[in-house]
This record gives structure tokens, sequence and C-alpha cells, in this order.
């Protein structure tokens, strides 16, 4: 009898609460007896890619100079009329080729349209016949406990799904990139770098890139993925012109936490503090002032720093952004319009020194960086939120305009940083 119950659920009367919260039974196949999500699924899994990277070899040269397999990764056909593949900027940075294996066992050569290192996306571009095109689905109408699906091809493996949950949303602090991560606890691995996260329907709502690891490098139930809102944006922009060009409010912003809150006598720890506004910017036409913190932006709630800057991040010049923040305890309103970003290498505020895309402010242990710009010259030579600068070019500098001389003009500046009691060298482009 348990046999024959487990065979017909459909057949067992559902509790009252579950009668009423759950209208629609969960994805059945009679026929089987099964429940599953495999039909919906089935579609999606003919675009999801393979991506490998040649670059050269190590070691002597063989004489061929032929490029070797140096990185594997995942990928997703988003147009199949045009042979468009999306995956992670990690996955093709410093090839010289790149191929794409499909599921029917078919390997092309692709071409690199262009890549954002900001964002971790890159888009290649194949010519096949015959391709699948994988759907892709709104990541601003995901919630917390949906369920969600990686696709890829880790760890060496042929293709492989493996299921979730959504288990956070708004997910940044994990770098110096634009950052908005959509968390999951589906498993995540080496070589799932690029492969799409699928919603229960099998549309695509994020593209798999980091994970969270206990240092062991494995999958420890927490993995991140660009949402698909931040993802179309860069991949527009790149098959457009090539490249990601964003712009600016003139808002210098760091982030929130428990010990900057006692000290503004908030009650959060989640926001952006506004550091300094750029004279004649947009944030000053709003009337932002060093010391707003920044809750809400666009009606979504800002955990740092990184939340404001994704959304700036992905704004046409002339968007207008409305931000809620607090100032003295009182919440105030502003609209900022998103202007093209002036290529200068230094910008000079009343307390603070944007340099190269490192934010330096003058503090007790001395010029100290407290943020880094996702795809900046200064995210690129490896300089860090903490860093304290003594030096440049073997030149100390103890000010914020002798730091503004020394870093202005063009050419590498050498840097000696503080950096956890350790002298640091960093050559900034």
């Amino acid at each position: 009898m348990l046999a024959l119950a487990l065979a017909a659920p459909l057949l067992i009367a559902a509790p009252a609460w579950a009668q009423t919260a759950q209208p629609q039974s969960l994805p059945y196949d009679a026929e089987r007896g099964v429940f599953t999500f495999a039909t919906d699924l089935e579609r999606a899994l003919p675009a999801v890619v393979q991506v490998t990277t040649l670059g050269q070899s190590e070691g002597p040269s063989s004489g061929d100079n032929e490029p070797r397999p140096m990185a594997s990764g995942s990928g997703a056909v988003l147009d199949a009329a045009e042979g468009i593949v999306v995956t992670n900027n990690h996955v093709v940075e410093g090839g010289r080729k790149f191929t794409v294996d499909l599921t029917d066992g078919r390997i092309f050569d692709a071409v690199l349209i262009g890549a954002d290192k900001a964002t971790d996306i890159a888009v290649l571009k194949i010519i096949a016949p015959g391709l699948s095109q994988i759907e892709v689905a709104s990541s601003d109408t995901l919630r917390t406990g949906d369920l969600a699906f990686a696709v890829g091809y880790p760890l060496g493996l042929d293709q492989t799904l493996t299921m979730g949950v959504i288990s956070g949303l708004g997910r940044s602090g994990m770098g110096d990139r634009i950052e908005d991560y959509i968390q999951t606890d589906a498993a995540v691995n080496s070589g799932n770098s690029g492969g799409p996260l699928l919603d229960s329907r099998g549309r695509l709502i994020g593209i798999n890139t980091s994970i969270l690891s206990g240092g062991g490098g494995g999958n420890d139930g927490i993995a991140f993925a660009v949402p698909s809102r931040i993802m179309m944006y860069v991949v527009e922009q790149l098959r457009t012109t090539g490249e990601v060009k964003r712009g600016t409010t003139g808002a210098i912003l760091g982030s929130l936490n428990a010990a900057r809150s006692r000290d503004f006598g908030l009650g959060i720890v989640r926001g952006a503090v506004v550091e300094d506004v750029t004279p004649g910017s947009s944030a000053e036409s709003a009337g932002l002032r060093r010391g707003d913190v920044i809750t809400r932006i666009q009606n979504r709630p800002v955990s740092n720093a990184g939340t404001v800057q994704a959304t700036i991040g992905i704004a046409e010049p002339g968007t207008q952004v409305e931000v809620v923040y607090l100032r003295a305890g009182h919440e105030g309103r502003a609209t900022l319009t998103v202007t093209p970003r002036v290529e200068r290498q230094v910008i000079i505020g009343a307390e603070v020194v944007l340099a190269r895309g490192a934010s330096v402010r003058d503090g007790s242990t001395g010029l100290q960086v407290f943020a880094v710009e996702g795809g900046s010259p200064a995210a690129a030579a490896g300089l860090q939120a903490g860093d304290v600068i003594q030096s440049v070019n073997g030149r100390s500098v103890s000010d914020l305009s002798g730091l503004a001389r020394a870093l202005d003009g063009t050419g590498e500046r050498r840097l000696s940083v503080q950096r956890g009691g350790e002298t640091e060298r960093v050559a900034l482009p």
C-alpha cells in the first residue's frame, strides 16, 4: 500500500494550508511517477557550452609555437542567429585563441568580441548552424528562496546540472568589481565559471562567476552570479562598441560598517557613505554632502558602496537616478544625473583625492585608500582598500595635495604602500 501511495501522490488529499498556499502542484511526470523540472530545463541545456581558452604554453618551447589550453569554463548562447556566447572575463583573460564545444559534440573556433573586467563578463562569437538559444529572464523579479539551477562543465566533467535556492540578493564587497551578485547554494565549482544560473522554468537569471570557499577551493554552498540585469547591459555594450563606457555622478563613496555607524550615531550598518563630492558634479548639484549615508537607490536597498556602483555602472549617461539618504538622522531624497566620465587621472575633492580609480583620504595612519573602483587602473594594479600610501616613484608623500601632484599626468607610478604591517610595491598604470 505504501508503494501505491507513493506512485500516485496526487490522489492523497493535501492539508488545508497547502491547498490555499499552493494552488498548483509541482511538475509531475505521471508516466514515470516522479516530480521533475526536466521538461523546462532540457530546453535550455543545448544552449550551455564549454569554453576553452588557449595561450602560450609555459616551459621549453616545442618549436611550433601553437597555443595550448590554459583555462576552461562554461558559457551560454544568447543569440543563435548571430552565434553570440556569453561567459566570464576571467575565463578568456590572456587568451590567444578560443574554442566553444556544443552538447552535440561539435567544436568551433570563437572570436572575442569584447570583455569587461569590472563585471567579469565577456562575449564570444562563433559561426555555427543549428544553435540553440537560451531564454533570459529578469533578475529583478528574484526572491530569496526561489529554486535555482547551475549548469556548466565543472572539474573536467561533461555538462552538469545542480540545484539549490537563491540564498541571497544584492551581494557585494567580495572584490574590486561592480558587484550586485545573486547568491545561491546550487553547487558551483571550477569550470562552472561563465555558465548560466537558471530559474525553475529553465530561463537564465545570472552568470555564475565565483564561489566562497573555506580554503580547499571546493564548493562550500555559497556561490555568486552576475544578475541578468547587469549581464544584458554589458553584453549589448560589448556587441555594439567592443567596450563598456560608464558614467559617473561625482559622488565618491565608501561602505558603511559598524564602527562608522557608531560614529554617525546610526542604528544601521548597511549603506554607502558619501566620502566627498567632486566640485561641479551632478552629486553636488543634487545637494549631496560629505557624510550623507545613501540607504536606497532606484527604490532598492543599499548594502554598501558596491550596490550604488553597480546601479550607476550600468546606467546610460543622462539617466536620472533616485537616491534616499540619511543626514544628521533625517531622511532626504535626491535625483542624480549620470554624466559621461571625464578621463582625468586625478580628481581633487575637499577632503578626498580620487586617482586612477583609488579613493584616498588623510586618515590617522596616513594617506589611506578607502575604496577602489571596479575595473579601474588601481584595481588592475592590485591596490586595496586599507592600503596606506607612503611614497610615489621613491618620493615620500605626506598630504593629499602632494599625492595629487605625484599621481597627476600620464605614465606608470610606482607606489610603496603599507598593508597589514608589511610594505608592498604597487605599479599603478
